[in-house]
């Protein structure tokens, strides 16, 4: 998927609580399934423009530094790929409640893994995070969410993914770019053509980084000499993520949120996670931890109520921004900082998920979005992703009716509107 790094401008996948989830594994850690027509034949004119565009993308590669044996040689045997193509075109209908999600995505089954990778992986661990100042928990996790623990890392040739995505021509700058990238990988020596596979989309390894993002980022903890992230040795791409997480501020030791409860009346039109304030500001107003606690101090804190005024409340610290730039989606910050959690010995939420919710369809979000912006609350397009300016514009209509602002797109909200 095109994710982590860059997902602002390209987000992919499954649509849950208008955030996109991180989509190159199901929660599972198995890869998605390819639509049934995704081995449709290649025609030959498909093929031949294909190859035209190959030949002209040889003349930028070449004119970047990409040495010639070293074009022809990862380009050896590649073709268009209809499999990528269907993929990246796909666009479910149906999604699941942030709740469903985080079920499957910190299930029994990946803690208990997660603490067994911990046990044997436990001076590993913790030289990364000596290093890097890093829980080792939170690359545990990323790890767990990404591929299962190393069990499904793609088997899909990046260069042939990456080439069908830059020949299709909807994404074709940043594909290429992510083309030239992976050649300079090829022609530094990291690895062979032939082992460069991962996700359909370019992902690769233990922890599915882009090739941009490796040059940047990827580590060679182990001294071979090779920053390899696609080892059955899972040690450079752990320390690569923990690389990543320590660039963008990973404060060690700090939470990445805290579940809270909020005082009677309170304003939910300041719950965004754009509205940092300092914890003083949520203590004054009364926001306490769900335990009755005073809320802690990690710096800046913004509230998150991920499914609206009657699901479990969240104080989120600049950890959880952190664990966004790694993929920029609210749900997989969420599961991640929860796996974590609960890998090193912690529970569930209090607070019960409204579950009696069903999830919002795309083409419903759509139509939700279309009935706002009709009734004079303005959502800048309908798209069916429920962004920020949706979110506004719900708030704006609930305010209108004098009800909780939470801006939460629900089912219930879609059937008033009708």
């Amino acid at each position: 998927m095109f994710k982590r790094h860059y997902i602002s401008a390209l987000v992919l996948g499954t649509i849950l609580s208008g955030c996109a989830s991180q989509a190159n594994t199901a929660p599972s850690g198995k890869a998605p399934p390819a639509p049934a027509n995704a081995t449709a034949t290649i025609t030959p004119a498909e093929l031949a423009d294909f190859n035209a565009w190959r030949t002209g993308f040889r003349a930028k590669a070449l004119a970047r530094g990409i040495k010639p044996a070293v074009f022809d040689r990862a380009f050896k045997d590649v073709t268009l790929s209809q499999q990528v193509i269907k993929l990246d075109g796909s666009q479910a209908e149906f999604t699941r409640q942030i709740w469903d999600y985080l079920d499957t995505a910190t299930s029994t089954t990946r803690v208990n893994t997660g603490r067994e990778k911990a046990r044997a992986l436990a001076s590993t661990l913790q030289a990364i995070e000596a290093r890097y100042q890093v829980d080792a928990k939170v690359i545990l996790s990323v790890w767990g969410m990404e591929t299962n623990y190393g069990s499904y890392r793609g088997n899909i040739s990046t260069i042939a993914g990456l080439a069908t995505l830059a020949f299709e021509g909807r994404r074709r700058e940043f594909a290429e770019n992510q083309l030239i990238a992976a050649l300079q990988i090829l022609q530094a020596g990291d690895i062979t053509p032939e082992r460069m596979r991962g996700s359909w989309a370019g992902a690769m390894g233990h922890t599915q980084f882009m090739p941009t993002s490796y040059l940047e980022y990827a580590q060679d903890f182990t001294g071979d000499g090779k920053r390899d992230i696609w080892s059955d040795d899972p040690t450079d791409a752990l320390a690569s993520t923990a690389a990543y997480l320590k660039r963008f501020g990973w404060q060690q030791g700090a939470p990445w949120g805290v579940e809270v409860t909020l005082p009677k009346g309170f304003d939910y039109a300041s719950a965004d996670q754009g509205n940092r304030q300092p914890v003083s500001v949520w203590r004054a107003q009364g926001v306490t931890t769900v335990t009755g606690q005073p809320l802690p101090d990690f710096g800046e804190a913004a509230i998150l109520v991920p499914a609206g005024a009657h699901g479990p409340v969240f104080a989120i610290f600049n950890n959880f921004r952190v664990i966004r730039r790694y993929n920029n989606a609210t749900s997989y910050a969420m599961a991640v900082g929860h796996l974590a959690d609960k890998i090193a010995g912690g529970g569930e939420f209090v607070a019960k998920w409204p579950r009696n919710e069903r999830a919002l369809s795309r083409s419903e979000k759509i139509e939700l979005q279309r009935k706002l912006t009709a009734k004079g609350f303005d959502t800048q397009g309908a798209d069916g992703v429920i962004g920020p300016n949706t979110i506004n514009a719900i708030r704006g209509y609930q305010q209108s009716l004098n009800q909780v602002a939470d801006g939460y797109a629900s089912a219930s909200l879609l059937e008033q509107l009708r």
